[in-house]
């Protein structure tokens, strides 16, 4: 393609030199350049891409995307533009030509729940025979095909290239899990909506947005400006209205919308919502009449997962028989309450909840659970992201578990002590009781906290503490199988370290 042709609908650009040359692919990293690629230069969080203007030559652009240039060598032909990171979406989208225009494309947003509810979307959709992709926090999936996700949403360049793959291999619907960097950083735009649903909104991100209100004008702003500036006819909003920032949004969009909830009647909502350790129930009303909800998921929450598939598949035409299947036959979520077996008559799970919100929403869902036992919960705060909600996770965790161990999650370049004693000061503030390992010796019904660094060791604890009746949550890591201590990234997976702790201690018996 020619430079001339891929920058023709971009608007407020400049252009030094002579735009006929051939255009062989884009990239956004100095490294990836070949000879024929167009280089974008991207201000990012550590370095700026115009830095690297000069190796990208080196390599063979021939052209480079700029937002200053001067001191660029001028050559080979500049394009200067006001936003980097828009024009990489929009010359993306048009070099792989609009891929999400031939498809389907769902976009899942919101503090939690994402992961779980593109899941089910996915499982309804193959139970309706549909060819789904998946883009999102584990992975990006299709037609066999599992790459592994570094990042939530990837960068828009690479959001089109995955979507011209999928569309090339027969793929019709598409999963998108939208996070607020992703809107942010401009990685979306370009890319044509049918269906947009949001699941909810709380504290999270603080490192990186300057405030809650900032954090939540990125979640709308898929709603606000995104869906609607699409070239869909048939756009569709799915929105939480049991969430304060879901009803706001309601209220703010004039085109095809269906909300859900508990505490209303929305378009979709539930009632009679049970919850046990085989799964949850509840019976769902729907504009098209009753459904008995029945899914292997843990937790009361996932019903708001549900609905929210359950919408999105209304509005793209699924059968009802697809929609109960496919919530039915979904027996898990990696790392999202996920229940490590064993027959030890230990109930145990591993749930990637890493804010207050969602450890909340875990706890209060197995301590019900209990029969005869304690509730322990081994948790962590992530290093070099938001400071202030360590002391209401640790906060929650003193409220509602019996024994917490406090611990390393992915401490990152902070000292993994300084991060624990930031979530110590939930426990200090509700007076819970300090512990040393000889308080836990002997059997004892011991309650309190105790702070063990080493995220194995802690794991193995948690194991070694529990009795046959209790219940254990692994908190905050979830799927993830690794570990980043300073700025090395070692394997580690918590599930794995359950069922090697499991064996350890079991091994004799």
């Amino acid at each position: 393609m020619r430079l001339k042709d891929l920058i023709a609908d971009m608007p407020q650009k400049k252009v030094i030199g002579n735009p006929d040359v051939e255009i062989q692919g884009i990239a956004y990293h100095s490294a990836k350049v070949n000879r024929g690629t167009l280089f974008v230069a991207l201000y990012g969080m550590n370095v700026d891409g115009h830095n690297f203007t000069e190796e990208a030559l080196d390599r063979g652009a021939a052209a480079l995307v700029v937002t200053r240039h001067q001191g660029i060598d001028k050559s080979v032909p500049l394009v200067i533009v006001p936003d980097g990171r828009a024009a990489l979406a929009q010359l993306s989208a048009t070099f792989f030509g609009h891929p999400s225009r031939g498809m389907r494309l769902i976009g899942v947003t919101g503090t939690n729940g994402k992961t779980t509810t593109s899941y089910l979307i996915e499982s309804i959709f193959k139970n309706g025979s549909l060819a789904c992709g998946v883009i999102g926090t584990i992975n990006y999936r299709f037609c066999g095909c599992v790459m592994p996700a570094p990042m939530t949403t990837p960068e828009s360049y690479d959001i089109q290239r995955i979507l011209r793959e999928m569309l090339d291999s027969g793929i019709t619907d598409v999963v998108i899990e939208v996070s607020s960097h992703g809107v942010d950083l401009k990685r979306v735009d370009s890319c044509h909506f049918d269906v947009g649903v949001f699941t909810n909104f709380t504290q999270d991100h603080l490192d990186y947005h300057t405030d809650l209100d900032q954090y939540r004008q990125c979640k709308e702003h898929l709603f606000t400006t995104i869906i609607p500036g699409g070239d869909k006819p048939n756009r569709m909003a799915v929105i939480n209205l049991d969430d304060p920032t879901g009803e706001n949004l309601w209220h703010r969009l004039s085109y095809a919308k269906t909300g859900y909830g508990i505490h209303r009647r929305a378009s979709i909502w539930a009632q009679e919502v049970t919850n046990s350790a085989e799964g949850v129930e509840a019976t769902v009303h729907t504009s098209e009449g009753t459904l008995r909800i029945h899914s292997p998921l843990v937790g009361d929450f996932n019903i708001y997962n549900i609905m929210a598939a359950m919408g999105t598949a209304m509005a793209l035409g699924l059968s009802e028989a697809s929609i109960q299947d496919g919530i039915q036959t979904l027996s898990s979520v990696p790392g999202r309450m996920e229940r490590i077996e064993n027959d030890q008559k230990l109930q145990i799970f591993v749930d990637y909840a890493h804010t207050p919100d969602a450890l909340e929403r875990a706890l209060m869902v197995l301590r019900p659970l209990r029969t005869k036992g304690r509730l322990i919960t081994v948790l962590g705060c992530g290093g070099d992201r938001d400071r202030t909600k360590r002391p209401l996770m640790g906060g929650v965790v003193a409220r509602l578990s019996d024994l917490s161990i406090i611990t390393s999650d992915n401490p990152r370049s902070e000292p993994p002590g300084k991060i624990i004693q930031e979530i110590e000061l939930g426990f200090t503030s509700h007076e819970s009781r300090s512990l040393e390992r000889e308080d836990l010796e002997g059997g004892a019904e011991t309650k309190g906290y105790i702070k063990i660094e080493n995220r194995r060791e802690a794991i193995r604890l948690a194991i070694r503490t529990a009795r046959p009746g209790d219940i254990i949550l692994v908190a905050g890591k979830g799927h993830e199988d690794y570990q980043i201590l300073g700025d090395r990234r070692i394997p580690f997976d918590d599930r794995t370290e359950v069922r090697r702790a499991l064996q350890k201690r079991f091994a004799k018996h």
